[in-house]
């Protein structure tokens, strides 16, 4: 009798083999007869079995000679049936571990993933089967188990590409992390994890096949590999293109000059640490109209124009420096001297009176440096140096510039 088992359904078709066939009346199946039967020669009948219970029946024919030797045919539990998978997707290039749960699973002798078997799978109990899937193409494909009883209900597997990230923008970020990047690729569909090294992002959210936004966890100063990773597997990484690159705060140590006139275009000096790629430098809110980094360490920008302290701040993809001070000063103004005149001998003590007076960097008697101290915003004492006879200017330089003159005269002394 071939098959000698089938679903207690019934619907079986089984070719008896025997002898003295001829003219036969009954074939049942246990006690019940075959749904139909044809004796197709003396030696062969082909008979649909009937409906049964899970167990074993003995198989007779009738004829009007009697009735045969009985052969066991064995009922089995209805066909198997599936209600999920486990992942539901995978890489084309196969290899991934999935759980099939389902009911009649016993005796399973094939598990297919379209038309392909699976590369092995494992009964686990009458409701759950771990297959390992076979190489695809992308797609969908059934998923069906078979055993002696029938085959199941398909239910659909994706065969994925492995996800490829191409680009991330921006680049670059603070250590503190919260950065909020794009990254773009492809087959990121379906992305359970997003990472930078081995850090998951703060948050993700899977825009399309191409592109995912993702939130950047703390990191330490470099780069760091970022990786997608699916049910077809993880990313990978090697070019410049993939990686992030954590930036420590900037900090500023300094300004040189500390200040400069209200007109700007000073350059000022800048020395701290952490300063590449910085991409702002900022006197109070207002940009620098030029600046060059000139290392890690050092940056020369031209102040823009403005007036009383601002502080000097420096914006990289670490964030933002603390803050230095630059005070705008405007120009000096000289209103006298006091005494006006001397001897032509160096030490005679002169005040000077003016206003903006208090960032004084030079008193000049005509082209010759004299000694000074500065009293207030309005006052400066000065010590003359020697000097021809005669009237020379005196002059006052600031940040802001150069002030007006005001004639002090050296007088000989007398003769006899």
């Amino acid at each position: 009798m071939t098959p000698s088992s089938g679903p207690a359904s019934g619907g079986t078709t089984v070719t008896l083999v025997g002898t003295g066939l001829t003219g036969a009346t009954s074939v049942k199946f246990g006690s019940t007869p075959a749904t139909s039967f044809t004796v197709n020669s003396p030696t062969q009948i082909t008979a649909v079995t009937p409906a049964g219970t899970p167990g074993v029946v003995p198989v007779t024919v009738t004829t009007t000679a009697g009735t045969s030797n009985p052969l066991a045919f064995s009922y089995v539990a209805a066909g198997p049936t599936l209600s999920s998978v486990t992942p539901s997707s995978g890489s084309t290039s196969g290899g991934t571990t999935v759980t099939l749960v389902g009911t009649g699973l016993t005796g399973a002798t094939s598990v297919k993933f379209g038309s392909t078997p699976a590369t092995s799978f494992t009964v686990n109990s009458a409701t759950q089967i771990t297959a390992v899937t076979p190489a695809g193409t992308p797609g969908v494909v059934p998923v069906t188990v078979t055993t002696t009883a029938g085959t199941s209900n398909p239910l659909a597997f994706s065969y994925q590409n492995s996800p490829v990230v191409t680009g991330l923008a921006p680049g670059n970020g603070p250590t503190s992390g919260g950065t909020t990047v794009t990254i773009t690729g492809t087959d990121l569909t379906g992305a359970t994890s997003v990472k930078f090294g081995s850090t998951p992002a703060t948050s993700f959210t899977v825009n399309s096949a191409t592109q995912i936004t993702a939130v950047t966890p703390a990191g330490t100063a470099g780069g760091a590999p970022v990786t997608v990773t699916t049910a077809a597997g993880t990313s990978a990484t090697g070019s410049a293109s993939t990686y992030f690159f954590y930036a420590n705060p900037p900090h500023l140590d300094e300004a040189a000059p500390t200040a400069g006139p209200a007109a700007g275009g000073t350059t000022v000096t800048l020395t701290g640490a952490d300063l590449l790629n910085a991409t702002a430098v900022r006197f109070g809110t207002v940009p620098s109209p030029s600046f060059t980094v000139v290392s890690s360490t050092h940056i020369t920008a031209t102040a823009p124009p403005g007036s009383g302290y601002r502080p000097v701040t420096v914006v990289t993809p670490g964030g933002t420096s603390n803050s230095v001070l630059y005070a705008y000063v405007d120009p000096p103004t000289l209103t006298g001297a006091s005494p006006a005149s001397g001897t032509t001998e160096a030490g005679a003590q002169v005040t000077l009176s003016g206003t903006n007076l208090s960032h004084t960097s030079k008193v000049s008697f005509g082209a010759v440096l004299a000694s000074f101290t500065i009293i207030s915003e309005t006052m400066i004492s000065a010590i003359v140096p020697a000097g021809a006879a005669g009237a020379v200017p005196v002059t006052v330089t600031t940040p802001g510039g150069v002030s007006n003159s005001v004639t002090y005269t050296r007088v000989s002394p007398p003769g006899i």
